[in-house]
């Protein structure tokens, strides 16, 4: 898995198929070609080599390999105008140039995979192309954004962000929602349950994580992340045993 503060790319098992709800552009692409199944919300369940679901749309991905290539794009870092058309979708998409893209830009990594980092590779580069065009956003939510990303596990509630940039509690949540495309509440609960990415190779207890990411208890902590994710924590430690990690 290769974690950055705005992007993740993840090669491994997919887990059960249980509904998620990602606060990013996710991208899930078949490592062989095989189609995947993806069901969106209650919708019926369909079928591609690559499914991509926007941010906080909660979908059921399936496949008979088990193991799956995902690409998530934090909603905060990319202008949604400026995105391939194909990343703009809700679904099955018809991109296989770009799933081959992301298959082979697997196997470098892979080779690579030895290195303490990936510090030489640049991210929208190897999958895209070229940079993918940064969201601009207000300066105070801005100033919100990057500190509920620098700590998530920081006790932030809307009402205080508010009254720190100086903005009523109402304004504050509709400009929130307007710049970066998600409500607040969401935003920092994705926030939260994505830092427990960042403990997937620890060793380390639930109740510990819990504590440092933000949560105030194990309960509340695995009840959050099945949310998310679909899976519990300690499943999600589970299969990351074998996982190397990039960060």
């Amino acid at each position: 898995m290769w974690l950055t503060p705005q992007r993740v790319f993840y090669a491994g098992l997919l887990g059960a198929t249980a509904q998620r709800n990602l606060g990013g552009h996710g991208l899930y692409v078949s490592p062989s070609g095989a189609p995947l199944r993806v069901r969106i919300g209650d919708g019926a369940w369909q079928q591609g080599e690559l499914v991509v679901v926007p941010p906080q749309v909660p979908h059921q991905v399936a496949t008979e390999q088990r193991t799956i290539l995902n690409l998530l794009i934090e909603s905060e870092s990319v202008a949604p105008d400026g995105l391939p058309d194909f990343l703009r979708a809700c679904g099955p998409v018809e991109a296989p140039a770009f799933a081959q893209r992301v298959r082979s830009v697997h196997g470098r990594l892979l080779a690579a995979s030895g290195r303490e980092s990936f510090a030489g590779f640049d991210f929208d580069a190897l999958f895209f192309g070229r940079p993918l065009p940064a969201r601009v956003l207000d300066a105070r939510i801005r100033q919100v954004v990057e500190r509920i990303v620098a700590d998530p596990a920081l006790p932030a509630s809307a009402e205080d962000c508010a009254a720190a940039v100086n903005l009523s509690f109402s304004r504050f949540l509709h400009l929130f929602k307007q710049e970066t495309g998600v409500p607040f509440r969401a935003f920092r609960a994705w926030k939260r349950a994505r830092s427990l990415l960042r403990h997937v190779r620890q060793r380390t207890t639930l109740t510990d994580i819990a504590l440092d990411t933000g949560y105030p208890d194990s309960t509340h902590f695995s009840h959050s992340i099945r949310q998310v994710y679909g899976l519990r924590p300690s499943d999600i430690l589970a299969g990351s045993r074998r996982l190397a990690l990039h960060q």
